[in-house]
C-alpha cells in the first residue's frame, strides 16, 4: 500500500459487479443489507479498490441512518477513503461530512459520541477538524466517562498534529484541569499521557503534587507515571532524581505485577545505589516465584542476569531466592536458573547452594519428574562446576552422585564419572573413600564409556595394597569365569551368555553411523555404546553383575583394551606394594589369562565382527609388558598418565582464569575531570537512598562509568557510499546493526542548483530482512542535505543485501529521475559472537544438525596454525580445541570452532588440514547448523576470507 493505513482486514479481490451490488444495497431501505454492503465496501477499499462513485451514495443514503452499526461502519469508511486530491488539498466534498460529525458529537446517545471522538483521533486534516473543536471541548464536561475518555484522546491527537497547537492552543491547560477533577481510571490515564507528550512540565508538577497518593492510583495511571519518570530522567545530573526514585520505590508495593515489573526496571536504570538494586532484585525474585507462565519466568531471569553483570555483589544475596525457581517443570527455566546461580557463587553461599542442588538430585530419583534424567544431568554438571571452583564442598556430594554411575541416562552417568575423575585428582583427601565406593558400585555401571573412565580411575588411583587387590577382584568378578567362550560353543547359538540376535542387529545399525573424535575428525564406530544401556538384563540374573562380560561379548573391543590396560597398571603397582613375590606373580598370571581370553574371543568367529587392529595391538602390548617390564616403561605406565591428566586440569583452570581476566573491563576517567567529594556534600533533607545514589554517580564519574568510549575509526568503517560524486544526488549511509534490527542513517545531498521535489529513498531487501517504514517524499533545496532514517528488521542469521534507488522530480523535467544506489551487504559477523560449550555438547549438536556446508581449503598461507588463527579471526568464532592439543609440528591439524548467534542459533565448524609435500595446505572446513542460512552464509564468508595473505 502507498498510503498510511490504520485498519487492515483480509478480503479477496472484488469485481465491478460487486461495486454495483454495494451501491444498490446502500440505496435500499433494508438495514441488514446496508450493514453488509458497508462491510464489503470497507474491505474492498482496504484491499486497493477505489470505488470513486460510492461517496455520494454514502452521503445521501447512509449518513442520515440512525442505526448504530451503520454509523460505526460509516466512520470506518470515512477513516480509510482518500480525503485529499493529487495536489494535497482537502477534497471539497469532505465539508459535507463536517455537519454530520458535529451532530454526532452532540448526539444524545453516548456510544455514537464516543466512536465519533475515537474516529477524530485518526483524522489529520485541519480543515475538517477546525469546525469540530468547540464540540470536542464540550465533551470534556460530559457526565459519562466513556465520552470524556475519548474526548481527551481526541484533544491529544489533534494537538500533536503539525499545526495542532493553533487548533487548540490551550489544550494542555484544559487537560490539566480535567485531570484534576477526573475520577475514571482510563480517562485519567489518557489525560496524563497527553500532558506527558505535550506538556511535560505540567505532568511532572501533577506527579509531584500527588506523590503521596501515587500508590492509590489505578494501575493504568501508575504505568504512565513510570514511563514519564523514565523519559524525564534520561537527561543526566537531574537535581530532583531522588524524588523520582522515592516514587518508584513506593510503587514497588503495587498489587499490579505489570507495574511492579516496570518499576524494578526503571529503578535499575535510574540508580546504581545498592539499596535500589537490591529492591529491584528482590522484586524480580518475588515475581519469579509468583508467576507460573514460563515465558514470564524466562524474561525475569534475563533481567536478573543483567543485574548480575552490573551489580554482582548485590545479586549474591538473592541466590537462594533465585534457586527456588527450580520448582518450575520447564527445563529451559531450570537451565537459566542454574547458569545464573553458578555465576553468583561465593565462599559464603556455596555450601548452601550445593546442599539445595543435592536435595534436587535426590528428588529426581522418585521418577515423578518429567524428563528427570535430563534434569539430573544438568544438576550434576552444576555441582561439578561448584566443586571445581570450591573443592571443599566436593566431599558432601561426591558419594551421593556416585550412586548414579549406573544411571539409565547415559549422558548423566558420563557427567558423574567425569566429575568423579576430576575430584579424585584435585581432592587427595577424598581419594581413599572414593576408590572404595567406586569398587563397590562398579558392577552397576551399564554404559561402555562410563566403564572405560571408571576403569581408568581404578587403574590410576588405587595405590595401597588393599585398594589394588580390591580393584583386581572387582574387575575379575565383572568379567566372570574364563574363558569367555569355549571352542565347542563357537559354532553354536545356545550359550546363555552369547548375545541374542536383536542385540547384534542394534550393534550393526549403530556402527554404520560416523562419529566425531575429540580432534574433530571422522571415524566409524566399531562398538555401539548407545545400545548397551538397553540390554535386556533382568534383576538378579547373572548378567546383572557381569557388566564387563556383557559389554565385551556385544563386540565392544575398545572396552576390552581398556580392561587390559587397567589390569596392567594394577599388576605393575601390585609388584611395588606387595611384599610377597608369589602373590604378585599370581596376579600377573591372572591378568595375562584375561588378556589372552579377550584376544581369543576377538579372533574367533563367535562374534559377528573381529577385533579391530587398534584394540588388538594395545592388548598385545600389555601382554608383552607384563612378560618383560623395564623401569622406564613402568614409570610411563604408573606416573606419566596421571601427570598428563593433572597438567590438562591445570591448563583448563588457567584458561578459565585468563578468560575471566579478559572479560573484566576497566574504565578510566580523564585526569582533569572534576571530583565531587562525598564528605563535603550537603546532606540536608536527603534520605539514605538518595545519599547512596549520589555516591554511586560520583564513583561512576570518577571511574569513567558514564563515558561511552566510541572508536571513531570503527564508525568511519560503517559509512558506505551509495552514489557517485558526479551524480546529481549524493548519498551515503551510516549502518548501525542492533540485535534484531538495522538502522540506516542516509545523508542525501542535492548537488544541483535546482529544487528537487518528491524526492524518495526507495529500498528493497534480499534475505531475511524486512523494511519497517514506508518511504516518504521530501523536497530538497539547491545544495542542501537531508537525513533520512530507515529501519530494517532482521529475523535470522543470514547474509542479506539492501538495494534501492533515489527517485526525484525537478521543475523543468516532466519525468521522474532515478539514481541507482550501491548495494549494502549485511555481514553475518554482526550477528554471531564467540561462545563455548563442552565437548560432549559439541558432538551431540554435530550429530543432530542436518545442514552441512563443506568448504575445500584454498589458501596461500602455508602454516597450519596461522591458517587456523586466520579463520578464527575472519569468522569471529572461538576455538574449542585447547592450545596444548595444537602444539608441535606434525603437518596435520584438526580443530573445532563454535559461535552463537543473537537469535540463539549454534554455528559449529570443524577444520581438518594437512600440509602437502610442496608446502601447501589441503583439507576441508565443515560447517554445521540447524538452519540453512547460517551454514551457507558462514561458508561464503570463509570462502571469501580463507585465502589470506593480506
Amino acid at each position: 500500500m502507498d498510503k498510511p493505513c490504520t485498519l487492515l482486514v483480509h478480503f479477496d479481490k472484488g469485481s465491478a459487479a460487486m461495486a454495483n451490488e454495494i451501491k444498490a444495497d446502500l440505496e435500499g431501505s433494508d438495514v441488514a443489507a446496508k450493514v453488509e454492503a458497508m462491510k464489503r465496501a470497507v474491505m474492498l477499499l482496504l484491499n486497493g479498490e477505489t470505488l470513486p462513485t460510492l461517496f455520494i451514495t454514502v452521503v445521501r443514503y447512509v449518513l442520515p441512518s440512525e442505526d448504530h452499526t451503520i454509523q460505526k461502519l460509516l466512520l470506518l469508511y470515512l477513516e480509510i477513503i482518500d480525503k485529499r486530491d493529487a495536489a494535497g488539498r482537502v477534497l471539497p466534498e469532505m465539508i459535507l461530512i463536517c455537519q454530520n460529525l458535529r451532530n454526532n458529537l452532540q448526539h444524545p446517545n453516548e456510544y455514537i459520541r464516543g466512536v465519533t471522538l475515537r474516529f477524530l483521533c485518526r483524522l489529520s486534516e485541519p480543515e475538517v477538524l477546525e469546525p469540530l473543536v468547540p464540540s470536542i471541548l464540550e465533551n470534556l464536561e460530559h457526565r459519562h466517562h466513556f465520552i470524556r475518555r475519548h474526548a481527551l484522546s481526541a484533544i491529544s491527537a489533534i494537538y500533536r498534529l503539525p499545526h495542532g497547537d493553533q487548533l487548540i492552543p490551550d489544550a494542555p491547560e484544559l487537560v490539566e484541569r480535567a485531570l484534576a477533577s477526573e475520577q475514571d481510571a482510563s480517562a485519567r490515564r489518557n489525560a496524563f499521557l497527553m500532558l506527558c507528550l505535550c506538556g511535560q512540565e505540567r505532568a511532572v508538577a501533577y506527579l509531584f503534587s500527588n506523590a503521596e497518593r501515587v500508590t492509590e492510583w489505578p494501575d493504568l495511571l501508575q504505568m504512565a507515571a513510570v514511563d514519564l519518570i523514565r523519559k524525564v530522567c534520561r537527561s543526566p545530573n537531574r537535581a530532583d532524581k531522588g524524588r523520582y526514585i522515592k516514587i518508584i520505590i513506593s510503587l514497588l508495593s503495587s498489587p499490579s505485577t505489570a507495574v511492579v515489573y516496570e518499576c524494578a526496571g526503571a529503578l535499575v536504570s535510574l540508580s546504581s545505589a545498592p539499596t535500589a538494586v537490591r529492591a529491584a532484585a528482590n522484586t524480580y525474585c518475588q515475581l519469579l516465584s509468583s508467576q507460573s507462565d514460563n515465558n514470564v519466568r524466562l524474561i525475569l531471569l534475563d533481567r536478573l542476569n543483567e543485574l548480575r553483570t552490573a551489580h554482582r555483589d548485590v545479586m549474591v544475596d538473592v541466590v537462594m531466592d533465585v534457586l527456588r525457581a527450580l520448582s518450575s517443570p520447564n527445563l529451559d527455566v531450570k537451565r537459566k536458573v542454574l547458569d545464573l546461580v553458578l555465576d553468583l557463587l561465593t565462599p559464603r553461599n556455596v555450601e548452601e547452594v550445593v546442599l539445595y542442588l543435592k536435595k534436587e538430585v535426590v528428588k529426581t530419583q522418585s521418577g515423578e519428574l518429567e524428563k528427570g534424567g535430563e534434569y539430573r544431568q544438568m544438576l550434576v554438571q552444576a555441582i561439578h562446576a561448584c566443586a571445581v571452583e570450591y573443592p571443599e564442598v566436593a566431599g558432601s556430594v561426591v558419594h551421593l552422585l556416585m550412586d548414579f554411575l549406573g544411571d539409565t541416562n547415559v549422558a548423566a552417568a558420563v557427567d558423574v564419572v567425569l566429575f568423579v575423575r576430576e575430584i579424585i585428582e584435585t581432592n587427595p583427601k577424598l581419594r581413599v573413600s572414593m576408590i572404595q565406593r567406586l569398587s563397590d558400585t562398579f558392577y552397576q555401571i551399564r554404559a561402555s564409556r562410563v566403564c572405560s573412565i571408571a576403569l581408568w580411575i581404578l587403574g590410576e588411583y588405587s595405590l595401597s595394597l588393599s585398594e589394588v587387590e580390591s580393584a583386581i577382584t572387582t574387575i575379575k568378578q565383572c568379567l566372570g569365569d574364563l574363558p569367555l567362550f569355549t571352542l565347542s560353543e563357537e559354532g553354536e547359538t545356545t550359550d546363555s551368555s552369547k548375545p541374542t540376535q536383536p542385540m547384534v542387529n542394534s550393534v550393526t545399525v549403530s556402527s554404520r553411523r560416523p562419529v566425531v573424535l575429540a580432534d574433530g575428525t571422522y571415524a566409524t564406530q566399531s562398538a555401539a555404546t548407545e545400545a548397551i544401556s538397553t540390554l535386556p538384563v533382568t534383576a538378579g540374573s547373572l548378567a546383572s553383575t557381569l557388566n564387563l562380560r556383557s559389554l565385551i561379548l556385544s563386540g565392544d573391543f575398545f572396552l576390552a583394551a581398556v580392561v587390559a590396560c587397567t589390569l596392567t597398571k594394577l599388576v605393575l603397582r601390585l609388584e611395588e606394594v606387595q611384599p610377597s613375590k608369589a602373590e604378585a606373580n599370581k596376579a600377573c598370571t591372572g591378568a595375562l589369562l584375561v588378556m589372552t581370553s579377550i584376544l581369543q574371543l576377538g579372533l574367533s568367529s563367535y562374534l559377528p565382527q573381529l577385533i579391530d587392529n587398534d584394540s588388538y595391538d594395545r592388548i598385545v602390548l600389555c601382554v608383552r609388558l607384563l612378560c618383560n617390564t623395564g623401569d622406564d616403561v613402568r614409570k610411563i605406565w604408573l606416573q606419566s598418565c596421571r601427570q598428563s591428566f593433572a597438567k590438562m586440569l591445570a591448563e583448563k583452570q588457567f584458561r578459565e582464569t585468563e578468560e575471566m581476566k579478559a572479560k573484566s573491563q576497566i574504565s578510566h576517567a580523564q585526569p582533569d575531570d572534576l571530583i565531587d567529594f562525598y564528605h563535603l556534600k550537603s546532606r540536608r533533607g536527603m534520605s539514605q537512598l538518595e545519599l547512596e545514589d549520589e555516591v554511586q554517580d560520583d564513583l561512576k564519574a570518577a571511574t569513567g562509568g558514564f563515558s561511552k568510549e566510541t572508536d571513531d575509526a570503527n564508525r568511519l568503517n560503517r559509512i558506505l557510499q551509495l552514489t557517485g560524486f558526479s551524480d546529481p544526488v549524493y548519498a551515503e549511509a551510516f549502518v548501525t546493526v542492533h540485535h534484531y534490527d538495522i538502522v540506516l542513517d542516509v545523508t542525501v545531498i542535492n548537488r544541483t542548483k535546482e529544487t528537487l521535489q518528491n524526492l524518495c529513498l526507495e529500498l528493497a531487501t534480499m534475505g531475511d530482512l524486512k523494511l519497517v517504514d514506508r518511504p516518504q517524499n521530501y523536497t530538497l533545496a539547491p545544495e542542501s542535505s537531508k537525513q533520512i532514517r530507515a529501519n530494517i528488521k532482521v529475523s535470522s542469521t543470514e547474509t542479506g543485501v539492501i538495494f534501492g534507488n533515489i527517485v526525484y522530480e525537478t521543475s523543468n523535467v516532466m519525468e521522474r529521475s532515478v539514481v541507482v544506489l550501491n548495494d549494502i551487504h549485511i555481514d553475518i559477523m554482526d550477528y554471531i559472537s564467540p561462545a563455548t560449550c563442552a565437548d560432549v555438547t559439541f558432538r551431540n549438536m554435530w550429530a543432530e544438525f542436518e545442514w552441512e556446508n563443506k568448504v575445500a581449503v584454498n589458501t596461500v598461507i602455508q602454516d597450519e596454525k596461522e591458517f587456523l588463527n586466520h579463520v578464527i579471526k575472519s569468522t569471529n568464532m572461538k576455538c574449542l580445541t585447547p592450545p596444548s592439543a595444537l602444539d608441535g609440528e606434525c603437518g596435520f591439524l584438526a580443530a573445532n570452532l563454535y559461535a552463537k548467534s543473537v537469535f540463539g542459533e549454534d554455528a559449529l565448524v570443524n577444520i581438518s588440514i594437512e600440509k602437502q609435500v610442496d608446502g601447501k595446505l589441503s583439507g576441508y572446513i565443515r560447517i554445521r547448523s540447524k538452519t540453512q542460512g547460517i551454514a551457507l552464509s558462514l561458508g561464503d564468508k570463509i570462502t571469501l576470507k580463507q585465502k589470506g595473505g593480506s
